[in-house]
């Protein structure tokens, strides 16, 4: 058991810089990555007040999303295109 492989959500991964924009530059596990990209989501008040599952891009999530808007189920495959 010693030689287990760390979790796919555990593995330290690279942001891209747009994404470092929002988490930092620092290599970070999947789920930590998700955690802050949550945290500036709800510090930003950008989920869509009609729908909270819509995420509202801004100038810093655009990029990332490559939409003005996506569900909260959209994200993360947005997500790991800018993991590394």
């Amino acid at each position: 058991m010693a030689d287990k492989k760390p979790n796919a959500l555990q593995t330290p991964l690279t942001p891209s810089a747009e994404l470092a924009a929002i988490v930092g530059s620092a290599k970070l596990a999947r789920g930590e990555v998700v955690k802050k990209v949550w945290d500036y989501i709800k510090a930003n008040n950008l989920q869509d007040p009609k729908d909270k599952r819509r995420i509202n891009a801004d100038a810093k999530l655009k990029p990332i999303f490559g939409l003005d808007s996506v569900t909260m189920f959209e994200m993360n495959k947005h997500l790991a295109k800018h993991l590394s």
